[in-house]
């Protein structure tokens, strides 16, 4: 027998860890087992609305360990599909009892699914009907938004990354944004003018990229977690199409990490975005982009 909370989870931000936690403690009050169902790819992937648009704020596997590192006993993926997409709110309630033993549904406050998009208040009194409890999570206001207070929401925080403000992002994340790849072979251009880069391609194409422009960043090598064992560096990171050096539109991730020198090509590498500190520019020359470089970094120093 288990507690089900289900949902795509993306971001797992503080309004999911809320309704994990309240999963949690009636898993544990019933002495049953905690599961989270979700599923991948995402709806707009497959019923192609807005699916143009789409962007992640966590890959499948981070988010994985992400709800795993809240304690959950087990974490079920279940592939989203046309035939799953038909499915009614009532056979995806029965498909939860018979499939993971579901006596009881954790629901956020804007929870929706079956073909018909019900809600909360009806997902919850359908379950009750088939002899399932159910309990309805509410939204987390983020502190201080008492001026504005609009729940925390995976859309909020796009919004926050597509303006360039990761200082928002990571205070509605609860932590701040993170990407991670694999370093490329780039121009080198950088390590002619003193600022070599570790340039990065996304695992996850379709993971959510801030506003262009230049940041203040935390470089992790070899590991897609921060954690007690990770070794991290201060990094300027520029995303942009480069147009000092370039004339093609092709977005790049590039990272100068501050007080390193080797070489890392291959190696995994995910930055946390703390700090976006200017808009991308054309220089008139290399020398110019070398003195901006210079700046920003004494900027990046002197904020540490």
């Amino acid at each position: 027998m288990a507690v089900v909370a289900t949902g795509f989870f993306d971001g797992v931000h503080p309004g999911h860890r809320l309704v994990i936690d309240t999963l949690l403690s009636e898993a544990r009050a019933r002495g049953e087992q905690s599961v989270v169902v979700t599923f991948w790819p995402h709806p707009r992937a497959v019923l192609q609305s807005g699916a143009d648009s789409l962007r992640y704020l966590c890959s499948r596997s981070e988010r994985y360990e992400l709800l795993r590192s809240l304690g959950v006993d087990r974490v079920e993926t279940v592939t989203f599909s046309q035939q799953f997409a038909a499915m009614s709110a009532e056979q995806y309630i029965d498909m939860l009892r018979c499939n993971y033993g579901c006596t009881e549904l954790v629901l956020g406050y804007d929870t929706r699914f079956g073909r018909e998009q019900t809600g909360p208040s009806g997902i919850a009194e359908l379950a009750r009907s088939m002899g399932l409890d159910a309990r309805i999570v509410p939204p987390v206001i983020l502190s201080g938004s008492e001026e504005s207070p609009l729940p925390i929401s995976s859309s909020r925080i796009r919004a926050a990354l597509e303006a360039g403000d990761v200082v928002l992002a990571a205070k509605l994340l609860g932590r701040p944004y993170r990407l991670h790849g694999v370093v490329v072979a780039g121009d080198k251009i950088g390590r002619t003018i003193g600022f070599p880069t570790a340039n990065m391609k996304l695992y996850e194409p379709l993971m959510a990229i801030p506003r262009n422009g230049v940041y203040k960043t935390s470089v992790i090598l070899n590991g897609a977690q921060r954690s007690e064992e990770s070794i991290f560096y201060t990094g300027l990171t520029n995303i942009g199409v480069r147009p000092t050096v370039s004339d093609r539109q092709v977005l790049t991730i590039e990272t100068h990490i501050l007080d390193f020198d080797e070489m890392i090509y291959g190696l995994d590498i995910s930055l946390e975005f703390h700090e976006r500190i200017r808009d991308e520019r054309r220089f008139g020359s290399l020398s110019e982009l070398q003195a901006q470089l210079q700046a920003d970094a004494t900027l990046i120093r002197n904020s540490l």
